[in-house]
């Protein structure tokens, strides 16, 4: 845990967490439990959550000379490899029958990340760079999550062209605020921040962000887009 951090802002990503996952699992609402990448899903992404938990907890990631930096390859990287599986070996089955409706909507969690981001930032753990306030725009695709759910979806078809153009600014926006965060983060390929680096994320629950959060909403937007891109008969759900 961070020294001197109000309980507030744990819990707040912790619960910003859970809900992030539970979208996730509402979006698999029509492929059920009997899919293989639903059950491989399942059965990583809680113990996935456990063990990357663990790990903060002993100062596995706070490794500063590690190369590549643990928070990559024993964090980000594994969560790619389970996005490349589900991508690769069921698409039909399973990324093709999630639900666009959910997937659109679990961006909002965007919001409460981002303000998260802030409070760490006033408590010296990140840099002004990876919030709002500084080169993160982030933000942008949380609230208009909201509203492009409503536009997109309030009639009997659904608005393709609003959600693909959405997703794909949605899709840019998270891989500058993730580039910011890796070039912020300290380690021996450090490029931005050296007076306040990305540390925050070394640390339970924050740990989560590159190793969860990040990777379930990039899969969000990949499957999003593949589903548009197909048009998908699926896409009203």
């Amino acid at each position: 845990m961070i020294e001197g951090l109000p309980f507030y802002v744990t819990a707040v990503f912790f619960l910003t967490t859970l809900l992030t996952v539970w979208f996730l699992f509402r979006a698999m609402k029509d492929v059920g439990t009997r899919s293989p990448g639903a059950k491989l899903l399942v059965f990583c992404l809680p113990l996935w959550m456990l063990l990357t938990g663990f790990l903060a907890t002993t100062d596995f990631y706070r490794d500063t000379e590690a190369m590549p930096p643990r928070v990559f390859s024993f964090g980000v990287l594994p969560a790619l490899i389970l996005i490349v599986s589900l991508w690769v070996f069921f698409r039909e089955s399973f990324t093709d029958r999630l639900s666009l409706k959910y997937l659109t909507m679990l961006h909002s969690i965007r919001i409460p990340v981002e303000i998260v981001l802030l409070w760490l930032f006033q408590f010296g753990q990140i840099p002004k760079l990876m919030t709002f306030e500084g080169w993160n725009f982030d933000i942008l695709s949380g609230v208009s999550a909201i509203i492009v759910y409503f536009l997109a979806f309030r009639g009997r078809k659904v608005n393709r062209t609003l959600l693909l153009i959405w997703n794909v600014v949605g899709l840019g926006l998270l891989v500058n605020i993730v580039s910011i965060a890796v070039l912020s983060f300290r380690s021996p390929i450090q490029k931005l921040a050296f007076d306040q680096p990305n540390i925050g994320v070394t640390y339970l629950p924050f740990i989560w962000l590159p190793t969860i959060i990040v990777p379930i909403v990039f899969f969000a937007h990949l499957a999003s887009i593949r589903k548009l891109l197909r048009n998908s008969p699926e896409m009203n759900k």
